[in-house]
């Protein structure tokens, strides 16, 4: 009886082993199994300069775009989207994890955003977007022929056509002011491009340049006392304050011309911009190509030839301005 009792405790014991050692198994497989799977999944990593709606669009619209073309965030890819809030040291530190982590590409949205992810890789691809002017930024040597591990898409506008805009609407400003940012060299072209037209068309340009968004507030107060309209590029600071800006104007009754949609959504009266839901999907078209396997330096820079005339009919009442019909009829139309 005690042999038998013996060997059948014996007999539990086994078994209970043997269940805890199938389980210890089965559980240790799973993860396993798992982490394979996460890290076979081509890893895409978008660091944004800042936050505010053309960005957002940007991304957004590059996401849905990536779906759509069979790269879906958590099936076939992993999206990693980190925002630097404004801040250049935190844009490096970004770049330098996707780089250390040996991201398959990297989506850099606006200017600074590119310039960082260039400095810290010449290897893994890089599609920038919203990049006003990629040759001098630094970005590319060519817009045809990129070379190297980059290309993207550019927003380039045209200061030109937007004040060819503003004199049909305000035809009466002798004295423009030039808000944006001196550190974003995006801006500092466009700037240049406005200089340019108003030497050959008898307008004074005034700058009022900012280095942080803390600061825009104030400036454009400062120019909004002494000039006919206020200018401002596709300056991520400055659109990034955009609400401000458009008060300050309002208050003193003076037009805001800008260079993005989302700017006049935002408060602006007018532009002659891209679309930049366009822009979005044309990146992920690009990036598409390089996870397919070409190289990104063979690609050439897209220039958005798509323009079209934003206005805020809403600004345009607040400050007593009425937006002549013709341009009204060829318009996207913010406000009542």
């Amino acid at each position: 009886m005690k042999r038998s009792l013996k060997s059948l405790v014996i007999l539990v014991c086994l078994s209970l082993l043997m269940t805890s050692l199938v389980g210890c198994t089965s559980t240790s497989k799973q993860p396993e199994t798992q982490k394979a799977s996460e890290s076979a999944k081509l890893k895409v990593g978008i660091v944004q300069i800042v936050e505010h709606p053309s960005l957002n669009t940007i991304r957004e619209s590059f996401i849905q775009e990536l779906d759509k073309q069979g790269f879906k965030d958590g099936d076939k890819v992993t999206i990693d989207y980190q925002n630097a809030q404004g801040d250049q040291t935190n844009l490096k530190t970004i770049c330098q994890k996707f780089v250390s982590n040996k991201y398959d590409v990297i989506i850099a949205i606006a200017t600074p955003s590119a310039q960082a992810a260039v400095g810290e890789t010449k290897e893994i691809p890089i599609v920038f977007a919203a990049c006003t002017d990629p040759v001098g930024s630094g970005l590319v040597s060519s817009l045809e022929k990129p070379g190297g591990n980059v290309t993207g898409t550019s927003d380039a506008v045209s200061a030109p056509k937007i004040m060819e805009l503003a004199r049909l609407i305000t035809p009466d400003i002798k004295t423009v002011g030039a808000l944006y940012t001196s550190s974003e060299t995006n801006s500092v072209s466009v700037v240049n491009d406005l200089k340019a037209y108003a030497a050959q068309n008898g307008l004074t340009v005034v700058e009022g340049t900012v280095t942080n968004s803390s600061e825009v507030q104030q400036v454009a107060s400062s120019l909004a006392g002494k000039v006919d309209a206020l200018f401002s590029p596709i300056d991520n600071t400055v659109a990034s304050a955009m609400p401000l800006v458009a008060q300050v104007a309002n208050k003193a009754k003076k037009p805001v011309y800008v260079g993005a949609d989302s700017m006049v959504k935002d408060g602006g009266l007018a532009t002659y911009g891209i679309n930049y839901t366009t822009l979005g999907q044309e990146t992920a078209k690009m990036t598409v190509e390089i996870l397919n396997g070409k190289k990104a330096g063979d690609i050439p820079v897209m220039s958005m030839s798509d323009v079209e005339i934003y206005v805020n009919k809403d600004t345009a009442a607040a400050i007593g301005v009425t937006i002549p019909e013709d341009v009204l009829k060829k318009a996207t139309v913010f406000g009542n």
